[in-house]
């Protein structure tokens, strides 16, 4: 029996009926009714890629969130269904060959697996430069990348309501343990923690926790309203949930519990953030995700939003213009653009910097002051978060502005340097210093760092 949620302190009062989460993987694409419309070279297409690339996809997004009339240009569709072109075409005609075949799945598997390990699963250092030791042993689960900053990976939490085409974590979603990171052990969390009292902010990341139920969560973060944790200011909830399953925060049976646990941290003294994972305004056009934002920002938890930018998604200033607005509107905080990382489907969804460039700042020109909090294009790269800050011309050469807004070493942060000006070039590792200097100011410190791992 369906139960209704009320909320009558609320104006308007808003009557939610909670839903039963339906999932798709690529084993059941033949079950989702409304792409039985689309051509059959498509759904082959789908099924190809989906055989290389992570695909999941709920029947919230689906009859929600896509305008159907609009496939295959629509950004949700794009953002949750495979597409042809998301692999290059020698790997496409490979694992295509395979299913015209009739090849057995542990043959279809292997090729896949070879398909990926092509596809640079963990960018940016992640799995050699990022793991912290705790008496020794190298936590698995635990990111420690910037001084102030720790990430967790709660095993619980490390898959999501829908998965996105692009993620740049894919690779913990092929079902590959030597791709995945997660971690059950709340006490060598909590021990790494209280030995690094240089770190502020825990981010509980994945995957999504908010697939997790409230009491996982509750095990994790509880603890650090112990004294022993009061260097512990910042939690931060990486999450996808407000898009892809709304009813997490409403409805879901645990829902009320989630809602009490983010007060309780922030009436202990703990700064609630919530990473809320935005691509596109039609994400929150639903009366269900409005009233998510609401019952979150009621705890005093905020929500601050960031998303890359992306080919075939919103790769258009008015696009992210509308959608900081309407993230202003609702009380969220813009907070980063990025771009589109080096890894998975990147040369199907990654956009030449020059171009970021001018549809960020096109889009900061339609916006009042309290949009522009939102920061970027920025890489997350094996350095750190590396900003385009301008193009513009010096002593006749036409260079990119760029600047560390994090960095492995604190002292790189917020200091200027410069690339040559590059019409194709989409990832920091594409640019070349400028002025005739051979490399940029960080990178010997930086290889030193890669030789000693961190």
């Amino acid at each position: 029996m369906n139960s209704i949620v009320t909320f009558p302190n609320r104006i308007p009062t808003t009557e939610f009926e909670e839903r039963r989460f339906k999932v798709y993987t690529d084993r059941q694409l033949d079950k989702i009714e409304v792409i039985q419309n689309l051509p059959e070279e498509t759904l082959f297409e789908m099924k190809v890629v989906a055989s290389v690339l992570p695909f999941r996809v709920n029947e919230y997004v689906i009859n929600e969130l896509i305008n159907w009339d609009k496939v295959p240009n629509d950004p949700i569709y794009q953002l949750v269904f495979p597409q042809k072109g998301m692999l290059k075409d020698e790997h496409y005609e490979r694992m295509a060959k395979l299913h015209r075949e009739g090849a057995d799945k542990k043959e279809i598997q292997a090729v896949a697996k070879e398909i990926r390990d092509e596809l640079n699963p963990h960018p940016a250092g992640q799995m050699e430069m990022n793991m912290p030791e705790l008496d020794g042993e190298v936590l698995d689960g635990v990111q420690h990348k910037y001084r102030e900053t720790v990430l967790f990976f709660p095993a619980q939490g490390q898959t999501c309501h829908s998965y996105c085409t692009f993620c740049f974590r894919w690779a913990q979603f092929v079902g590959d343990k030597d791709l995945k990171m997660a971690s059950t052990e709340a006490e060598k969390l909590h021990g790494y923690l209280q030995e690094h009292t240089e770190v502020t902010d825990l981010l509980v990341t994945g995957g999504d926790p908010m697939v997790m139920k409230t009491k996982n969560l509750v095990q994790y973060l509880e603890p650090l309203l112990q004294p022993e944790f009061d260097h512990i200011q910042t939690i931060r909830i990486g999450t996808k949930a407000l898009t892809f399953w709304p009813y997490r925060f409403v409805t879901d049976k645990d829902a009320d519990e989630l809602i009490d646990l983010f007060a309780k941290l922030v009436d202990a003294g703990k700064h609630v953030a919530i990473m809320a994972h935005y691509n596109h305004w039609q994400e929150i056009t639903t009366e269900i995700a409005e009233e998510a934002i609401r019952r979150i920002r009621a705890t005093g938890a905020e929500i601050r939003a960031q998303g890359p930018l992306i080919k075939h998604v919103n790769d258009d200033a008015d696009a992210w213009a509308k959608l900081w607005k309407k993230e202003v509107q609702l009380g969220i905080i813009p907070y980063y653009m990025f771009v589109e990382r080096d890894t998975g489907a990147k040369n199907y969804f990654e956009v030449p910097l020059v171009e970021a460039f001018h549809i960020y700042r096109e889009a900061m020109k339609k916006v009042s002051g309290l949009a522009r909090t939102a920061r970027g294009p920025s890489m997350s790269a094996g350095p750190g978060k590396v900003e385009i800050q301008g193009i513009t011309e010096i002593n006749g050469e036409k260079v990119f502005v760029l600047r560390f807004l994090q960095g492995r070493n604190p002292d790189w942060v917020q200091r200027p340097f410069f690339a040559k000006y590059s019409e194709t070039a989409t990832w920091l590792h594409e640019l070349e210093p400028a002025f005739g200097e051979e490399k940029f100011f960080f990178e010997d410190e930086y290889e030193e760092m890669k030789k000693g791992n961190g």
